[in-house]
């Protein structure tokens, strides 16, 4: 059986009823919100402004691919990870020294390594900075059954 229905639509859409065809990863994106470039210890960021908007956490074997910034603030930040269960952090999982001055996708200086548990994304100042920032995380998860499952 398919991890989940995309795969399974990816497969049979493309006419492999057979599990020949890998059906590969999707890309998925998550939106996030820092309230604060200029916070000094791994906080939390947001999936939005809102009052009382949950914490962004990522799944398990997360690989981000980009960050796009679409509010900036100044300065530059260091996107990381705090284990969900583990409470572990990783100051620059995602990202070290990330310039959150100015919009556009950065992909250049990202880690691409997988996320060992669920993780919340966490923000820590690198260089002085202020303001709200916000956009959006692309990331995929490896299909950990490696396309076997079924059409």
């Amino acid at each position: 059986m398919a991890v989940s229905t995309t795969q399974s639509i990816w497969r049979s859409g493309g006419g492999d009823q057979t599990r020949t065809a890998y059906c590969g990863s999707g890309i998925m994106a998550a939106q996030f919100y820092i309230a604060d470039a200029s916070v000094a210890t791994a906080t939390n960021v947001k999936v939005s402004s809102a009052s009382g908007a949950p914490a962004l956490i990522l799944p398990a074997g997360a690989v981000v691919l980009s960050v796009a910034i679409n509010d900036a603030g100044s300065g530059s930040v260091d996107l990381g990870t705090r284990g969900y269960n583990s409470g572990t952090v990783t100051g620059a999982a995602i990202a070290n020294n990330l310039s959150v001055a100015s919009t556009g996708v950065v992909t250049s200086g990202l880690t691409l390594t997988a996320t060992s548990e669920l993780a919340y994304v966490t923000v820590t100042i690198d260089t002085s900075g202020s303001g709200t920032v916000g956009g959006y995380i692309t990331y995929f998860v490896a299909d950990p059954l490696v396309g076997q499952q079924s059409a």
